[in-house]
């Protein structure tokens, strides 16, 4: 309807500019209903409404892909979270490579970030994060050294495969979140809506996340799923979830090949916004005072794909885990020569 309005409304400029002189009342006329018609356009261009389901909630049913070349934070190089459009495409051209210690982790065919950086409101964004406006996480100094403490732990020691990252393990996905951020690859998001819950379903490693919906209230402080306890509710066209008693062995979590960390008592705020047929707008905060200065906002657009979800076989604990212990053993082992 929206493309039938805008074609039509061409094709009224285009006689407007070709009819002969007319009275200027009838003219006043025609102008002021172009113009009625260009506010009509916008407004409802602004103003997009959801289709709305069985259920009769805003429908966010779908096959998405959160799959994006923007960071988490910005880059220091750049002075603002947005980029122009020649700087935009200079950096899709030749993004930054991922960079990581771990063996084969470089450059890799298996990386596939979308290709693009996201865009919001028609700018290229060069960090998730929008507040603090500097684009970068808050950390006080406890939280930081914490943060640094994880990821040393996950890094080197292999004493212990308890020690590892739950992905190493194939237990949980360290990209799950929430916030739900992007995957080095394998960023198919599936949302399915019931009248009592909505659920998320990632294609990396098959992840599962089920927000309820109705009943606000979390599960005892001493349950503690992978991903968090999350409960959802409606506000106009926007579904909200509050996720709380997350689980303290789900860290670090990342965001492409960028770590951060959420302590077991954070809060995490998402909303989900269908901007148009083909977009979700997702904003979330973050809420942690044992590891942050303030709460921290960021947000990303999820897009619509016809891209085929793959099943996620994770090899890493049947192989790379005991390699990796037993690296470190042959490591002790040189070491008393």
């Amino acid at each position: 309807m929206e493309g039938r309005r805008s074609q039509g409304y061409r094709d009224w400029r285009r006689k407007l500019a070709y009819s002969p002189p007319v009275h200027s009342s009838v003219r006043q006329t025609w102008l002021g209903l172009v113009v009625a018609l260009a506010l009509c356009v916008a407004s409802q261009a602004a103003g997009y409404h959801a289709p709305r389901n069985v259920f009769g909630q805003p429908d966010l049913e779908g096959l998405w892909d959160n799959g994006w070349l923007t960071p988490l934070e910005r880059p220091p190089r750049f002075g603002s979270i947005e980029l122009g459009d020649t700087e935009a495409r200079a950096y899709e051209a030749h993004p930054p490579p991922v960079v990581t210690d771990d063996v084969g982790g470089n450059d890799s065919e298996i990386w596939e970030m979308g290709g693009r950086l996201a865009r919001i409101g028609g700018r290229a964004r060069v960090a998730i994060i929008v507040d603090p406006a500097d684009g970068t996480l808050p950390y006080s100094k406890a939280g930081r050294r914490r943060a640094e403490a994880v990821l040393h732990a996950v890094k080197s020691e292999f004493d212990n495969p308890e020690r590892r990252s739950t992905s190493e393990q194939c237990l949980a996905a360290n990209t799950i979140g929430p916030p739900m951020l992007i995957g080095l690859y394998a960023n198919n998001i599936q949302i399915v809506q019931t009248r009592e819950a909505v659920v998320l379903t990632l294609e990396w490693n098959h992840e599962v996340r089920i927000v309820r919906l109705g009943d606000r209230r979390h599960l005892p402080a001493a349950i503690r799923p992978w991903s968090g306890d999350a409960v959802g509710w409606w506000e106009g066209e926007t579904l909200v979830v509050e996720t709380t008693n997350f689980g303290a062995r789900q860290a670090p979590l990342r965001s492409g090949p960028e770590y951060y960390y959420l302590s077991p008592e954070a809060k995490v705020i998402e909303r989900f916004t269908r901007t148009s047929p083909t977009e979700i707008l997702y904003q979330f905060s973050v809420e942690d005072p044992a590891t942050y200065l303030q709460v921290w906002r960021g947000e990303l657009p999820m897009r619509a794909t016809t891209v085929k979800t793959f099943e996620f076989a994770c090899h890493e604990g049947n192989y790379a885990l005991p390699d990796i212990l037993a690296g470190a053993r042959a490591v002790e082992r040189a070491a008393l020569r």
